[in-house]
């Protein structure tokens, strides 16, 4: 059950911010997250959800949504479909701000090029095991 309303609330995500619907897929598939995570990372922020959202977003979410930072965390943690929606919102201001979907994937990830050149690689292996990109 839990798998169709990820993949429904994906769906209506890439065409609410016009972000393809096969890298969200990717993205799911390297975050690897659950409902109701939340992991440490060694920065002391935490990542959470299906889409494995930053806690740095959250501070910009809870003034764009008018709530309190902790029910921020707890909609991002908790609902799917706000995790995912956030997640193709963060994608689509790093296509705006890049021009590049590529870049915007590494972006998702980190900005330093290291790390965003590693994830982007992840991403697309993932896309190539699901079949739903084939580079030649």
């Amino acid at each position: 059950m839990i798998a169709q309303v990820l993949a429904s609330c994906l769906f209506i995500a890439s065409q609410t911010y016009q972000v393809p619907p096969a890298v969200l897929m990717g993205i799911q598939t390297v975050e690897g997250g659950q409902v109701g995570q939340a992991v440490k990372n060694k920065n002391g922020s935490y990542d959470l959800g299906p889409m494995q959202i930053n806690t740095i977003w959250i501070p910009e979410l809870a003034k764009y949504w008018n709530v309190d930072q902790a029910t921020a965390i707890r909609w991002v943690k908790d609902d799917p479909c706000t995790n995912i929606n956030v997640s193709a919102w963060i994608l689509r201001q790093h296509i705006n701000e890049t021009g590049s979907l590529s870049q915007a994937i590494a972006h998702y990830h980190s900005r330093t090029p290291y790390y965003g050149r590693r994830y982007k690689k992840k991403v697309v292996e993932a896309l190539q095991k699901k079949g739903l990109i084939s580079i030649e």
